[in-house]
């Protein structure tokens, strides 16, 4: 496998078995440094499995592994130290306090860190170190799992569900705080049922569906090229038959010829274009959402197993 230095994870041909099921089938990713990669799919498409084969938490079955342009089965230990992880599934021990878990966690990771870094990020999250982890909420334990995945400000952060069960100000706090490791220079690799967000932070995102990538690009450019409705409205009432003829355009209603609600599939330029020969007083052009575009893809997944 030829290593690119300027991805921070690469994986090709991955898969995993848990006995006779087959989690992941040839999976092939490509994280770029420095930026922030959302990684969709529901439960059970293969999200954790991928993230704890980065970890050498769990070995594939076949493919190959790249964190960081190191090895994870090779170089455990190296990887660990240079990556920030939080797990979907956060195991802490209750007779701690906050801080003497995380002063554990510091002596597990093996790299030094300045504990007032960590004061400071808990004061962002409006956590007291002096509690003990047993009279934690479950949304205050996310924040102990969101500190110590930053308090060594790593190379790399692997993030599953970093907002679940926080509110919603605590959330754009956690994403405010991901963004600024991004600029700091850090590689964001997170998972994520809240769209939205994904939306909001991600420059790129990666749909999982069975086990196996189904669709990777820019957020914006797949929202662009993604299926939109468009309501046009005329000065002038006029055939909207000619809608029916303009290349990826599906006339959906025409109200008297006044009005008229369209649906677009692809590049908007060839509608423009066609209007430019009618007088048009207004036009509204509802873009879909990622959710809308997530849930496209596993519809016709359904159809396709149907």
């Amino acid at each position: 496998m030829s290593v690119n230095e300027e991805l921070a994870i690469q994986t090709q041909g991955l898969v995993k078995y848990y006995g006779r099921v087959q989690a992941l089938f040839g999976l092939d990713l490509e994280v770029r440094q420095g930026e922030i990669f959302g990684f969709l799919g529901p439960n059970g498409a293969g999200k954790t499995t991928t993230i704890r084969c980065l970890l050498d938490l769990i070995r594939p079955d076949g493919g190959s592994v790249r964190v960081l342009r190191m090895d994870p089965q090779k170089e455990p230990v190296a990887v660990r130290k240079r990556v920030g992880y939080l797990p979907g599934e956060l195991h802490l021990e209750d007779n701690q306090t906050v801080a003497g878990e995380l002063h554990y966690l510091v002596g597990l990771r093996g790299r030094s860190v300045d504990w007032q870094e960590v004061v400071k990020i808990a004061s962002r999250l409006d956590l007291d170190l002096k509690t003990p982890v047993k009279n934690l909420s479950k949304g205050n334990k996310q924040k102990v799992g969101v500190l110590q995945a930053l308090m060594h400000h790593p190379d790399l952060l692997l993030l599953d569900e970093p907002t679940v069960g926080l509110d919603p100000l605590m959330q754009q706090e956690v994403l405010r705080m991901i963004a600024e490791e991004q600029a700091r220079g850090a590689t964001i690799f997170f998972s994520s049922h809240n769209l939205s967000e994904v939306q909001e932070t991600a420059g790129r995102v990666g749909i999982i569906r069975k086990g196996k990538i189904v669709e990777v690009a820019e957020t914006e450019m797949l929202i662009q090229r993604a299926i939109r409705r468009v309501r046009i409205r005329f000065k002038q009432a006029v055939d909207v038959e000619f809608l029916c003829r303009i290349p990826g355009v599906k006339l959906l209603s025409g109200e008297g010829g006044l009005n008229a609600t369209v649906q677009i599939d692809g590049e908007i330029d060839s509608l423009i274009k066609a209007l430019a020969a009618f007088s048009v007083s207004d036009m509204d052009i509802e873009r879909p959402s990622l959710e809308e575009i997530f849930l496209a893809y596993y519809e016709s997944g359904r159809k396709e197993a149907n």
